[in-house]
């Protein structure tokens, strides 16, 4: 289950390539591109920078004019996407050792 303390980490698999506010990942072991636009970028870029979702949450809460609840709603879903095509991996506080 995802939630805000949800820690995230970038397989070595997964390319990232920022094109003037978009961005382009490749995920290479499937040889699959995926593109993001400028919204699913930042969120990526923060998400790869801070290591957790809580982080990257706050600094967009900062960044965009949207209601809390929804941005963390598509934040939520934006990681589940990722997750499920493996560009993405999860743990939960509990599982990741210090």
């Amino acid at each position: 289950m995802l939630d805000l303390s949800t820690r995230v980490t970038v397989p070595e698999s997964v390319l990232f390539r920022d094109l003037d506010g978009e961005a382009v990942l490749l995920e290479t072991a499937t040889g699959r591109y995926y593109g993001l636009n400028e919204v699913g970028t930042r969120m990526w870029s923060l998400l790869q920078r801070h290591g957790e979702i809580e982080a990257a949450y706050q600094d967009l809460l900062g960044e965009y004019q949207v209601p809390a609840h929804e941005l963390q709603q598509d934040l939520l879903d934006f990681v589940g996407l990722l997750t499920s095509r493996r560009l993405i991996e999860v743990a939960s506080p509990q599982e990741v050792l210090p």
